[in-house]
């Protein structure tokens, strides 16, 4: 099979996209094709039109601060002030929690990014008289919360074309619907630059609706008049945004606030009205970041002693493992161990617990036939968040272990890549092609190329905690450094065969590509 070279890579990556329904964000689908949507509008009407309180009620995570800002801003566009609440991870738990509840006595609520399983608070809300308005993505579970209305792609009598969207687009579709609702002057598209972070960060896939939403998003970063996003310009100096900014850059700044204390912080910032708020909220959000990734490589090394290689899930468990982090730790773990991963914080003898999986088990489906173990859970396919009783927990890992080991479906994807790298191909017009069809995300991959018979010339081990692998290898004589971030295990071979993303590296002015090791085969 031939190698691919320049021409070879952008045959293969025009076709992609090119029968996009919605390649102009004129042709994207109307507000109007949401279930409910109608409903949630008069009502909103009805309540601006009484100067009743409207609650926000949002989510921890980046798809959810995101959410809260869009609605926020959208009303303060509109000169209507409205209270907004993003739950405290610690204190109040997921989403509209009883808690939450607790904290709202009149008014209209609308959640953002969350509610679909939130059962028994809307039960609470109805008997305190307060109409509640759910927007959410998550999957729809047996039993629907009381709400006056709900709009989620995800129902069956949804008609909404395209049902893998994020929380924050499905805020942003209620926010059109009331600006025509209300026969109001606002541009929607200026809400793109965050919009774009949220499907990014909220690892969307990254094709149709999400494709064009993100590929406009991405360049109205970069004209923002969001002091928030003007200091982060001013930070990175980026001469265009690419998906990995957002996801290796942006998104774990934001996420930081709601892992370490208060996700409140990233919504502040992001709603910064001066130059110095930005500058403010930016420098706290960075100080969290940082300590998230020490307490991150600290859980990550004590959970990897307790992983048992032959179960089929890793289910571990540790006393007071930081409950912001454990999400973070359960990817990195199923991604290393090529497995379905659960991770528990244990505190006064309950297990707070974060799962991911990059296969084709359905992590929905496994905690559902666990049910009578857990106390509350709520996700994805491919990550969820659960609790159950410290003494369940064995119970519980055997129980997954023997689900799982009869299921015929693979644990882990296999990394795809578009075929072996011409290596006399790869400079700074290669990397060019690549960047003309970004933005990349799920079902929509960066091109990934696999190198064959590598000579080890170096191994070393860089960065301030020596965790990352750097090789120097030669290839039909051609020399290339390539990286393998989060890595301390040597190689200790003299041939390799691997996998690879090419980027760019910008040092001191000076570009040039980069070779990241994805994988070894």
């Amino acid at each position: 099979m031939s190698k691919i070279t320049k021409s070879k890579l952008h045959e293969i990556l025009s076709a992609r996209n090119s029968n996009n329904p919605y390649s102009k964000l004129a042709d994207i689908p109307k507000p109007d094709t949401f279930k409910d949507i109608k409903k949630a509008t008069t009502r909103i009407k009805e309540a601006i039109l009484k100067k009743e309180t409207i609650t926000v009620v949002g989510d921890y995570d980046v798809d959810g601060v995101v959410s809260t800002t869009i609605v926020v801003d959208f009303f303060e566009k509109i000169n209507y002030k409205v209270n907004y609440i993003i739950p405290n991870r610690f204190k109040h738990g997921y989403g509209l929690s009883t808690k939450i509840v607790d904290l709202i006595d009149d008014g209209l609520v609308i959640t953002v990014d969350n509610g679909i399983s939130a059962v028994a608070s809307s039960k609470l809300l109805n008997e305190k008289g307060v109409d509640l308005i759910i927007t959410d993505h998550h999957t729809v579970g047996e039993e629907l919360p009381v709400a006056l209305a709900i709009i989620n792609p995800k129902q069956e009598d949804c008609n909404f074309p395209f049902k893998e969207i994020c929380g924050a687009q499905v805020a942003w579709y209620l926010c059109a619907a009331i600006k025509s609702e209300l026969n109001l002057d606002v541009k929607m598209s200026n809400f793109l630059d965050l919009l774009c972070i949220a499907i990014i960060a909220d690892i969307m896939p990254m094709t149709s609706l999400n494709f064009t939403m993100v590929k406009q998003g991405l360049k109205k970063i970069k004209t923002s008049k969001r002091p928030a996003l003007i200091e982060l310009n001013e930070i990175m100096r980026k001469e265009k945004f690419i998906s990995d900014d957002i996801g290796f850059f942006i998104a774990p700044k934001i996420n930081s606030a709601g892992r370490m204390e208060d996700a409140s912080t990233a919504v502040k910032f992001l709603l910064s009205g001066t130059a110095y708020e930005a500058r403010d909220g930016l420098y706290e959000l960075n100080d969290l970041n940082e300590h998230r990734k020490t307490l991150q490589e600290q859980i990550s090394c004590k959970a990897m002693t307790e992983v048992n290689d032959e179960d089929t899930v890793i289910v571990v468990w540790g006393e007071d493992w930081h409950e912001g982090v454990i999400g973070i730790v359960a990817s990195k773990l199923s991604n290393h161990y090529k497995k379905p991963a659960f991770i528990f914080s244990i505190t006064n003898g309950i297990a707070k617990g974060s799962a991911r999986s990059n296969g084709e088990i359905n992590l929905h489906e496994v905690i559902t036939q666990t049910q009578e173990l857990i106390l509350g859970f709520g996700g994805h396919k491919n990550a969820a968040g659960l609790s159950l009783k410290q003494e369940n927990l064995i119970n519980f890992k055997n129980n997954v272990n023997e689900i799982v080991r009869f299921n015929d479906k693979p644990l882990h994807n296999p990394i795809k890549t578009i075929g072996e790298l011409d290596m006399a191909s790869v400079d700074m017009e290669f990397i060019s092609i690549i960047e003309e069809f970004e933005p990349y995300g799920l079902d929509n991959t960066k091109p990934i190329f696999k190198i064959q018979n590598a000579i080890i010339l170096k191994e070393e081990f860089i960065g301030k905690d020596k965790n990352h692998l750097k090789l120097t290898l030669k290839v039909d004589g051609f020399l290339f450094e390539a990286l393998k971030f989060h890595n301390n295990f040597k190689i200790n071979k003299d041939k390799i065969n691997l996998i690879v993303s090419v980027n760019k590296n910008e040092f001191r002015g000076v570009c040039k590509p980069q070779f990241l090791i994805q994988d070894f085969l």
